[in-house]
């Protein structure tokens, strides 16, 4: 069940009693207070306390078990709804047991003042079991360059429900910049430059894993196991180009890093292929990708096509014996130049080897809505059974429809307006469970 601040007064808000809901809105209490365990939450940002609606019906009365910040501007909050009858001049709603909620972006909440009524399916759903194909969580790569510290990743994912990350290293790092709202490859790697680097980014990954009391996916058991209650990671690598043509490479990360999925190229055209993003210079898959992809295969690492041309996957489609990936994209049949989104028969290829594409929290307004429509339109095109989630949390240039893992049950609920329980089931984590078995054994 989903709310908007448009439904308080009615029928439909008020059934939302004793449910937990997930509110956004600006906090009003007595002039002068930064910090309270109580106050009142408005669909719009008012001047003080003074200036809230006179109207019963507009208003959430907040009750919190300990005083929160009010002085920062929009908050997100979780609680109990409380509808209150028995006295028309009071305020009706109450949140009560309110908490804050981590991630909120100012772009999504000017787009968003929606209450998310949870009830325990929902909750259940994004709870254990939801798998995020592509992720970049942690700060892990201005963190391997020694730019800044690792964030938080186990505590957000433990919020929402999610079990397992995809936590990517990026293959063409140190050759690769921002050019003209483009990211592009600056300058030719220098030999061996772009392995020793991978071996930087492996090892602050493995630290992330061991100071954040992480858990890291080897086999099919431990992906079947995982839960979000001990939060684990696949070790993947968002480009192949630290293979540098030597096959052998891809065996010592299998052993030495527990590598088990790989993303072909990045935004380089490498050894192994094309990318969408440059002018094809391979013809698409080149003879050592097919090589690497049917190392994969034997070795049991997921492999994951993003960022390749429409011909690279078709020849990676001709060559693997498991399911492919595409980790993170979204559907468009009128794609601009240099884009990063695919078309229909781009996805169906992928859908054909049994696999499944994540969905990118990328949309011209990015709130929750709107990336689950972005999942409606991809399953319509290859059915409900390919789809899943690629955020690129932290690896985006713009603003996400889930910034935070912790924002998880809100997509839940979103697409529970569109699916069933078991569709939505899939859609978070079942689909890619699946592949990682079919792919690992």
């Amino acid at each position: 069940m989903r709310l908007s601040w448009h439904d308080l007064g009615t029928p439909r808000a008020d059934r939302a009693h004793g449910k937990t809901l997930e509110v956004v809105g600006w906090p009003a209490a007595s002039l002068g207070l930064t910090r309270s365990d109580y106050f009142v939450l408005t669909a719009e940002a008012s001047c003080c306390a003074g200036c809230v609606p006179n109207n019963p019906l507009a208003v959430i009365e907040v009750f919190a078990d300990t005083e929160l910040a009010i002085d920062g501007g929009a908050l997100r909050l979780t609680g109990t709804l409380h509808v209150e009858t028995g006295d028309p001049q009071q305020w009706r709603y109450q949140l009560r047991g309110a908490k804050p909620v981590a991630g909120l972006k100012r772009r999504a909440l000017l787009t968003a003042s929606p209450l998310f009524c949870l009830p325990a399916t929902a909750m259940a759903q994004a709870d254990g079991m939801a798998v995020d194909l592509h992720s970049h969580a942690g700060n892990l790569i201005r963190a391997a360059y020694g730019r800044d510290s690792l964030l938080e990743v186990a505590g957000p994912m433990k919020q929402g429900g999610m079990s397992t990350i995809c936590l990517c290293i990026v293959g063409d790092s140190p050759v690769i910049g921002s050019s003209s709202g483009r990211i592009r490859p600056n300058r030719n790697p220098r030999p061996g430059e772009l392995y020793d680097f991978s071996k930087t980014q492996f090892t602050k990954l493995h630290e992330l894993v061991r100071t954040q009391s992480l858990s890291i996916v080897k086999t099919a058991a431990d992906l079947r196991a995982a839960r979000s209650s001990r939060p684990s990671v696949i070790v993947t690598s968002e480009g192949g180009d630290w293979l540098e043509g030597k096959i052998e490479r891809l065996d010592e990360a299998y052993q030495r890093w527990q590598l088990r999925q790989l993303q072909l190229t990045h935004y380089r055209p490498n050894e192994l292929g094309d990318i969408q993003t440059e002018p094809s210079e391979k013809g698409g898959l080149t003879d050592f990708g097919v090589e690497v992809i049917r190392r994969c295969n034997s070795l049991g690492i997921v492999v994951d096509v993003a960022h390749g041309t429409f011909e690279l996957v078709k020849r990676a489609v001709a060559t693997t014996t498991k399911p492919l990936i595409l980790s993170h994209t979204a559907l468009s049949d009128r794609p601009y130049p240099w884009t990063r989104l695919v078309t229909s028969d781009h996805a169906r290829a992928i859908a054909s080897t049994g696999g499944v594409i994540g969905i990118w929290p990328v949309q011209d307004v990015p709130n929750v809505s709107s990336y689950a429509e972005a999942f409606a339109r991809m399953v319509k095109v290859i059915g409900v059974d390919h789809v899943g989630i690629g955020t690129d949390q932290l690896g985006l240039l713009g603003p996400s429809s889930m910034p935070s893992y912790g924002d998880l049950p809100q997509l839940a609920a979103a697409l529970r307006t569109k699916f069933n329980d078991a569709d939505v089931a899939k859609l978070l984590g079942g689909n890619y469970r699946r592949v990682f078995e079919a792919c690992l054994g």
